[in-house]
């Protein structure tokens, strides 16, 4: 006798509280996303998509231009790109394509008939946080580099992309190690979640301190050049200020959400040994719409200050060459 059972059935069957034929451990209860959800995600899908289109453009200028400064140029556009484009993909891919519950769910690697869905769902999430956090970085990086050639002009002057790549690189190979302990079912996509939900508070507190310590630090080189060149360098430490307001604040918010988010699901899990009902639907797309929309705010800020400060600058930048003996403009991505 045949028995045709569709996976939908099996991950039915698999997800009740009824495991005396399997033995297994019961599933979590599916959370299907409801219309407004799925419409709210298509719009912010589309945002998104909107800002990889203008960001691609913007990459494609820098690219067609091929000064020097450009490389800098190009690498904030491409930041973006990749981040709206992961964001984009994202939250237009339906929900119910990669997997059944719109809610977090503990569903191990090779077992349940939707692990690929939910993995790739959680490791595109985490992805997009990391090149978010990508663009902060890079400005981090450049800060650095100006701060050490003004501070000690007789160092080796550093390279701040490749220093940019290294960092990148160990953000990447963290997120590496967290897919391998879930691939190697040492954990399941509920801790794989809370993982990266304290790595990204982590990264976010991180990205505070820095950000207040250079941009304090360079509006003191600006104000200083200001004075002795007798030139206004009000513009620039505006455009800092504006940095580093919008970049605190979103990683304060960040930070706590995601410490928040965290706190929850380890006190849930302490009570009652899963997650699978730690968050309801709607506590968790205000959680995802709410976060998603102040990156969106975000990159369309970077994308304004980022289009008003390149474009206009290039004449700046060749009347006043980056010289040790001339500093009356440290270098064009310092404008940032």
């Amino acid at each position: 006798m045949n028995v045709n059972v569709s996976a939908s059935q099996i991950s039915r069957i698999l997800s009740t509280n009824d495991t005396s034929a399997t033995g297994a451990t019961p599933l979590p209860t599916v959370t299907y996303e409801t219309s407004s959800e799925l419409h709210s995600s298509i719009i912010l899908g589309i945002a998104f998509f909107l800002t990889m289109l203008v960001a691609l453009k913007r990459v494609l200028w820098s690219c067609s231009h091929r000064e020097e400064e450009n490389i800098v140029v190009t690498a904030f556009y491409c930041s973006i790109l990749i981040t709206s484009s992961l964001r984009a993909i994202w939250f237009l891919i339906p929900n119910a394509v990669l997997r059944d519950s719109f809610t977090p769910s503990a569903i191990m690697a090779f077992i349940h008939p939707q692990w690929v869905g939910t993995f790739f769902n959680d490791l595109l999430q985490c992805l997009g946080s990391i090149s978010f956090f990508s663009i902060f970085i890079l400005i981090l990086t450049l800060w650095s580099s100006i701060l050490e050639k003004y501070y000690h002009p007789d160092a080796v002057p550093d390279i701040p992309l490749k220093k940019f790549f290294y960092i990148m690189t160990y953000l990447l190979l963290f997120e590496a190690l967290n897919c391998v302990g879930f691939l190697l079912q040492v954990y399941s996509s509920e801790c794989m979640i809370l993982v990266n939900a304290v790595f990204v508070a982590v990264v976010s507190v991180i990205c505070v301190i820095f950000t207040t310590f250079y941009s304090r630090r360079f509006r003191t080189v600006l104000k200083t050049l200001g004075v002795v060149n007798q030139v206004s360098t009000d513009g620039q430490i505006q455009r800092i200020m504006w940095i580093t307001w919008t970049g605190t604040l979103f990683f304060i918010f960040r930070a706590i959400t995601e410490t928040i988010f965290a706190g929850t699901l380890i006190s849930f899990f302490l009570r009652n040994g899963k997650i699978d009902e730690a968050f309801n639907d709607s506590m968790w797309s205000d959680y995802v719409f709410v976060t998603h929309w102040a990156e969106f705010a975000i990159l369309v800020l970077m994308l304004f200050i980022l289009h008003n400060r390149f474009t206009n600058a290039r004449n700046n930048y060749r009347e006043v060459p980056e010289t040790p003996e001339n500093p009356k403009s440290p270098n064009v991505s310092s404008e940032v």
